[in-house]
């Protein structure tokens, strides 16, 4: 039986493995899917579930749950031998494995892109991972509850005020959802003003949110700005040491939340491969998705999603290749899973082509931003344009209806500001308390 290994189970390669488990005849081939999780994450909810309008869990899709006839490996791999067709993987649980298949797919996805600038990497947090999410909450949150305690000062000005490194649709999202919860929070602490609240969004080219048009994103920064948040276009971070922002501005002022959401890179676990990749560290694939080198189409071997350089036919792009979003990761895995099951029938593949549907972004609780082609709406239509997509893109139905029903929950009852710090060290209070043994006494 022919084996599919597929590594990586974000949005491509759990879509990737869900329609071969429609399209395989019984018999007709064996999927594996290898990653150190044990579920996908839907990442256009983490701006949600960041500002508690989303339970984390329902941001999720456990893949045991769903990947029904798909062997499922927690673990990453290692190296790889495509000559061979050997993979080897390192298993959650400590133990090394080699792993042999006939078809490879990639689909491992991208991670953060920081710069070597001072303090990121100990001060900053990322909003790529549902764990992210749920600290960047339960942090704005505990900032709150300490900052009620203080006078008015420094120390309770570093504590409510939250930075947002990157303008993208990501930071952006993330920037307008944490600035309308912190509004929100404001009447369940009266010791607190709105004046008290600073929020910062830092971006170092001179617009945000570049998917849409100029005019657009002029909108979403008057909107922000009326909020009380403040835009530093054409502006760099040079360093945030010990929590201390300073801006290539001249600006400098101390945070407690520094959040980054300026780019990503594709996963570097494409480098252990040797497959060919590109000058970004993509992974080369012809638009039919097959991987290919100088040579021509490495047989075998199979990408999607935003570790892939994969060319756009529609010609709306960005130098020729689709861009890293999940509109393009879930339609690539769908035709990624009919192209192998194709190929395995002795078929043809069949060329990746789809244009751009628009882009859509909720900024807050009712506000929202669509974009397509020239036509835009923005306010409280195109933040139910925003839920409504999003809702429906949710996989399966049991997830659509564990995330609306948390919409619906939350138009009755508002969100919930439950924070849960203790989940860092849950130990602690029972270390604290616990009995031990006396010490052994000393032999004379």
């Amino acid at each position: 039986m022919p084996k599919i290994l597929i590594v990586g189970a974000g949005y491509a390669g759990f879509y990737t493995a869900w329609k071969l488990e429609k399209w395989l005849r019984k018999g007709e081939a064996e999927v594996t899917i290898v990653d150190p999780l044990p579920y996908m994450t839907y990442q256009p909810f983490l701006p949600e579930v960041a500002a508690g309008s989303i339970e984390p869990r329902h941001a999720v899709v456990p893949l045991r749950s769903h990947l029904r006839r798909t062997r499922i490996l927690g673990g990453r791999v290692t190296s790889l031998d495509h000559t061979a067709k050997r993979a080897e993987i390192h298993l959650n649980k400590g133990s090394d494995i080699t792993e042999h298949y006939d078809h490879i797919v990639f689909t491992a996805g991208a991670v953060s892109r920081t710069f070597p600038i001072p303090g990121v990497a100990e001060e900053a947090i990322g909003l790529k991972t549902i764990e992210e999410a749920i600290s960047v909450r339960d942090r704005l949150l505990t900032n709150f509850d300490k900052a009620a305690q203080l006078p008015k000062g420094p120390a309770r000005d570093r504590l409510l005020t939250v930075v947002v490194v990157g303008g993208g649709f990501a930071g952006i999202e993330t920037f307008a959802e944490l600035r309308s919860l912190a509004s929100a929070l404001l009447k369940d602490y009266p010791e607190l003003d709105f004046e008290d609240t600073h929020f910062h969004m830092i971006e170092a080219m001179g617009r945000i949110m570049p998917e849409v048009l100029h005019r657009t994103s002029e909108w979403v920064i008057k909107n922000l700005e009326e909020r009380g948040a403040q835009l530093h276009l054409n502006t760099q971070l040079t360093s945030c040491v010990n929590g201390v922002v300073e801006l290539s501005s001249g600006v400098s002022f101390e945070s407690e939340l520094i959040i980054w959401t300026a780019g990503v890179m594709a996963n570097p676990l494409l480098r252990k491969t040797g497959l060919p990749l590109d000058d970004r560290g993509r992974l080369r694939c012809r638009p039919d998705l097959r991987v290919e080198g100088d040579a021509g189409i490495i047989e075998g071997a199979w990408g999607a999603g935003d570790a892939t350089a994969v060319p756009d036919l529609s010609g709306g792009g960005v130098a020729g290749y689709c861009v890293p979003n999940a509109q393009h990761a879930v339609r690539q895995a769908k035709l990624l899973a009919k192209n192998i099951v194709a190929v395995l029938r002795g078929e043809g593949p069949t060329d990746y082509f789809h244009k751009n549907l628009g882009a859509v972004a909720g900024l807050g609780l009712n506000v929202g931003v669509f974009q397509s082609g020239k036509f835009s709406m923005k306010g409280y239509v195109a933040w139910l344009a925003h839920r409504g997509y999003h809702g429906l893109a949710m996989p399966s139905f049991e997830r659509k209806f564990r995330v609306v029903s948390g919409w619906w929950n939350n138009f009755w009852l508002g969100r919930d500001i439950s924070a849960l710090p203790m989940k860092e060290h849950p130990r602690a209070w029972f270390e604290e308390f616990a009995s031990r043994p006396a010490p052994a006494a000393k032999k004379k």
